[in-house]
């Protein structure tokens, strides 16, 4: 580009060569040039005039403020809508989970009535009216503690069923020699040795030496040794002085203080101590006095076949 300069007189001549690069920063310059122009007028002269109540200045700051403060409250309510929709569809599933509570707290043998949400906990806040920030507040904080409330308990009765499983897992109701035809039964007979009426205190269970013999419940050994009676026995306590005994033992996996799970391996069926063949002698004792262990095994079997005719859970 060629620009040429000259006086008022056309005495002097200047010519100016500016090339691309030349161009593109001259306008550059003029860019920045003007937009600092811009801030210092807006800077030194608009907002000036403000503070100094020039006459237009303050109705153009006003205007422009309630533009903005339009916009913050239409962004703000935005998201309290928002936050009204999200807590009601929270509170339409805590009451999914009080009527789920209720259901819990019955199997667990608590009251269920005691699990209902405290007055003015329920109730959406979706509604044809604007919710205001201290009335979402207020329904936050009472959402948090029916929250609260519903999680201790559930909690409570966790623990109740956990209590209950435990219970049931301590109970001798499992076959300790399944698939094994049940021999002797409780009460008197003939004794096989003496031929003489005598009472028989456990259950036999006849089998080949070596066959696995499984605790009835879950426990504790509280003795393993040899009597001349019962041969190699184990007692397991289970609590409640409740105590299930296995007698004449070919061999023993177990020792006292070991704790055994029920259905777990304890020992094999043999002829030791006093016995006219291989077999497992099987006792319950309650406070130490001797109880028929086929009504334990029979209320076991009972449970199982309710178990299996149940209809399958959903998923």
């Amino acid at each position: 580009m060629h620009i040429i300069i000259t006086d008022a007189w056309m005495a002097k001549r200047q010519a100016l060569h500016l090339s691309g690069w030349k161009l593109l920063g001259a306008g550059v310059m003029a860019s920045v040039l003007l937009m600092l122009g811009s801030i210092t007028i807006y800077h030194w002269v608009f907002l000036e005039g403000v503070r100094q109540g020039w006459p237009g200045f303050a109705s153009v700051a006003r205007l422009i403020h309630q533009n903005t403060a339009g916009e913050r409250d239409a962004y703000l309510r935005a998201n309290l809508d928002a936050m009204a929709r999200k807590l009601g569809e929270l509170q339409a599933r805590m009451v999914q989970l009080d009527a789920l509570g209720q259901r819990v707290a019955g199997l667990a043998g608590l009251n269920p009535a005691e699990v209902k949400a405290p007055p003015g906990a329920g109730g959406t806040l979706i509604a044809p009216r604007n919710i205001g920030l201290e009335e979402l507040s207020g329904a936050l904080d009472r959402f948090d503690h029916t929250a609260g409330s519903q999680v201790d308990w559930l909690m409570a009765a966790e623990s109740r069923l956990f209590d209950l499983r435990i219970q049931q897992s301590m109970v001798p109701t499992a076959n300790p020699v399944p698939s094994v035809d049940k021999g002797s039964p409780f009460g008197w007979r003939i004794d096989p040795i003496t031929g003489q009426s005598a009472m028989h205190t456990g259950l036999d269970f006849p089998g080949e030496v070596g066959t696995p013999i499984y605790a009835a419940a879950g426990g504790v050994v509280i003795a393993q040794e040899y009597h001349a009676a019962y041969g190699n026995l184990i007692d397991i306590d289970h609590g409640n002085q409740l105590v299930t005994r296995y007698a004449h033992a070919s061999k023993v996996h177990v020792k006292a203080g070991d704790l055994v799970k029920r259905g777990q391996l304890i020992a094999e069926i043999g002829s030791t101590g006093r016995s006219t063949g291989p077999h497992l002698h099987f006792e319950v004792l309650v406070a130490g006095i001797p109880q028929d262990p086929h009504k334990f095994l029979a209320a076991g079997d009972t449970v199982r076949q309710a178990q299996a005719q149940a209809p399958p859970k959903r998923p």
